[in-house]
């Protein structure tokens, strides 16, 4: 069975702002000669590391609400300089937007059911591009599009 995270997409305010970020980090390693991934390190690592692994996705929460997801490709210990033992996520550079799901402050990471994920948008799909911002986000909301 598969098993997605979901998490806090701390410091950043748009799907843009982290679609940019990823990049950046993509060009940084493949400039140094390492995979083009992105690596998010969290302090706990998932026991439910095989269904992570078995196809999941992180699931970003941007300005409270789920809005996109990153393939996880693995899911690494890395031992700190302090000592302290952490968990990378190791993604896909690829971003792809789902529709909103709104989701309240937590601390970490949850688990999130497939059956519970918000669907991917396809290209074009989401419609409603000329909409005010916020009509447009509530018409996501409720599934609209």
């Amino acid at each position: 069975m598969v098993m997605h995270l979901v998490k806090l997409c701390v410091g950043v305010s748009s799907v843009e702002q982290l679609e940019a970020s990823m990049a950046r980090t993509a060009a940084s390693r493949r400039a140094a000669g390492e995979p083009a991934v992105s690596v998010h390190m969290t302090r706990m690592t998932p026991a439910r590391r095989d269904e992570v692994e078995n196809g999941g996705s992180l699931y970003w929460v941007i300005a409270g609400a789920i809005q996109c997801r990153s393939e996880i490709i693995s899911l690494e210990p890395v031992d700190g300089e302090d000592g302290i033992r952490r968990c990378a996520i190791v993604m896909s550079t690829e971003v792809v937007r789902t529709a909103r799901a709104p989701r309240r402050p937590f601390q970490g990471w949850r688990y999130l059911k497939p059956e519970d994920a918000p669907r991917d948008l396809g290209e074009g799909a989401e419609g409603g591009e000329d909409l005010p911002p916020d009509l447009r986000a509530k018409l996501l909301e409720i599934g609209a599009w």
